[in-house]
């Protein structure tokens, strides 16, 4: 639904909550004339414009990991865990949990919150003399700072009374509030003497490592690896030259087999594995049936599959990986410098243990999306590095892939 639709379904006080955080001039007893009000100054570029400025730290990764989500509603824990900079565990359909009890703190998010903590924010000068709040109550107040603003909704039926929504319109506005913000920051540049630009090689490589499979022993270490003899004759069949990751770096958190092969070796094998095509016996890899039909024919895996196992594995470490995605593309319509990427999209990532924050963005993030045929990378003739999103993925944008 849009904002309309859902400040009809609005009681007063949650209207009269909007109008005054957006100071409005209007009667707070009459439902249209708030309505009406809170419309006509939402639908203002300048009004979003301003409001996204202002935004720092969790709220602007909050703001990140609900703008570019195809899901309908959250359960009030979904959504702390993301005011929060995570994610927690979807349901096995993939949709926010409506059972009562998961969500009964709920209340605490209503009007009457909404107007109790008015109150608090008026007085101000008392607040530095208090001690700092802890992360359920930051979560908390991230929570009805997005109501009072008109972008999140308690659901309005029996079955979504204890979900919360983002109306369809405010995302749009938000979007692009948020991008005209980013662009003001992003240097670009003229098209670079060489680049490079791997579309559709993963997916061939995918094929290329499924004949190997099929045409090879594959023995199996006790852990149900791949010994370094094969793992370097497979990298040998593939377009892009990787090394094996020695036993002396720490590797975990990127996909089930990172620890022991390459990163992009890791995200191939990682897919074909989870679609099916091989499988991996007490002692022995073999390409399975479902396998042998890519291996023996000329067809290969579909890219936008591999692009969604990607974002599979990655969004443990990297819980608003799907928004950083997205922004990347959207940003990259030109050849865009990967230092400014990196300061426009600094506050969205956090570091993953010693993985710093340029790290995730760079090795994990770009260099990935690289591979995976989203991205050019380029060098201009000054060494300044360089992105710009493909047509592929400008397909993966304007799909707005799913995860």
């Amino acid at each position: 639904m849009n904002l309309a639709d859902m400040l009809c379904y609005a009681d007063i006080a949650e209207l009269t909550a909007i109008a005054e955080a957006y100071d409005c001039d209007c009667s707070s007893h009459s439902k249209n004339e708030l309505i009406q009000s809170i419309l006509s100054t939402v639908q203002r570029r300048d009004v979003m414009e301003s409001r996204v400025g202002e935004m720092t730290g969790n709220d602007l990764r909050f703001l990140n990991s609900l703008i570019f989500e195809t899901r309908t509603a959250y359960s009030l824990e979904e959504l702390k865990a993301r005011a929060l900079g995570g994610e927690p565990a979807a349901s096995a359909d993939g949709q926010a949990s409506s059972n009562p009890s998961d969500a009964m703190p709920s209340a605490a998010i209503s009007s009457q919150a909404v107007t109790q903590s008015r109150s608090r924010i008026r007085k101000g000068k008392n607040a530095a003399q208090k001690p700092q709040p802890g992360p359920d109550e930051t979560a908390r107040m991230s929570i009805i700072r997005f109501k009072r603003f008109g972008w999140l909704f308690s659901g309005f039926s029996q079955q979504t009374r204890y979900l919360y929504q983002v109306p369809e319109d405010v995302k749009v506005r938000l979007g692009d509030a948020l991008e005209k913000r980013f662009r003001g920051s992003l240097i670009v540049m003229e098209e670079p003497p060489v680049y490079r630009d791997e579309r559709s090689l993963l997916a061939e490589d995918s094929v290329h490592f499924l004949r190997f499979v099929r045409d090879n022993d594959i023995p199996l270490t006790s852990e149900g690896v791949m010994y370094k003899r094969q793992i370097t004759q497979s990298l040998e069949q593939l377009s892009v030259a990787e090394t094996i990751p020695t036993r002396g770096g720490w590797r975990f958190g990127y996909g089930r087999k990172f620890r022991d092969y390459p990163d992009r070796f890791s995200l191939l094998y990682d897919f074909v594995h989870q679609e099916g095509y091989i499988s991996e016996q007490p002692e022995r890899l073999t390409v399975t049936e479902k396998g042998r039909a890519f291996a023996d024919g000329g067809e290969k895996p579909d890219s936008t599959a591999i692009y969604r196992c990607w974002l599979r594995l990655y969004k443990g470490p990297i819980p608003n990986l799907q928004a950083l995605a997205q922004w990347i593309m959207r940003l990259t319509t030109d050849w865009a410098t990967v230092e400014s990427i990196f300061r426009i999209l600094q506050p969205l990532v956090r570091s993953y243990y010693y993985d710093t924050q340029r790290d995730v963005l760079e090795r994990r993030v770009l260099f990935m999306l690289m591979h995976l045929g989203v991205l050019r990378w380029g060098q201009t003739e000054t060494g300044e590095d360089v992105v710009k999103v493909t047509p592929q993925g400008q397909g993966f944008l304007t799909g707005r892939t799913p995860t």
